[in-house]
């Protein structure tokens, strides 16, 4: 009896599996979000900052028991790593489009945190506003309202 092997017909760099990489950046984006650093999250969870990186780039593997100590350190469900995820545990195709070092940007960091520091009605009328420019191809010329 031969057992299954995985399925990695994906663009996952060598010796990384697609959804170690999914959990490695959602990992990495929550703990932004709520401003940590990896030292302040090894702190929380009992381990050295390197293995944080480690866990984030999808060097290493996250364990079911570490995975359960990091998300309540950071107050997510332990779906939240998973979040994005399809069928075959490739990662969504957002994911795919964005540059990666898109969210390393400390621009890019400061914008998402102040969208999220605003109320539930102006963060959908921003969205809607971001979305209307993209799909006018506006190059940064927004009308007074």
């Amino acid at each position: 009896m031969s057992s299954p092997t995985p399925s990695n017909s994906n663009t996952a760099p060598k010796g990384k599996h697609p959804v170690d990489l999914h959990v490695g950046k959602r990992l990495r984006h929550r703990r932004w979000m709520i401003g940590m650093t990896q030292q302040q999250l090894a702190g929380a969870v009992g381990i050295k900052f390197q293995q944080i990186q480690k866990y984030e780039s999808g060097a290493n593997r996250v364990s079911a028991s570490r995975l359960w100590d990091l998300a309540q350190a950071l107050s997510v469900p332990v779906s939240f790593f998973f979040e994005g995820l399809e069928d075959q545990g490739v990662a969504s195709e957002a994911d795919e489009t964005l540059n990666p070092d898109l969210l390393g940007d400390k621009e890019t960091l400061e914008l998402v945190r102040a969208y999220y520091a605003l109320d539930e009605e102006p963060r959908r009328r921003l969205l809607e506003l971001t979305k209307a420019l993209t799909e006018q191809g506006s190059g940064g010329q927004i009308e007074a309202a």
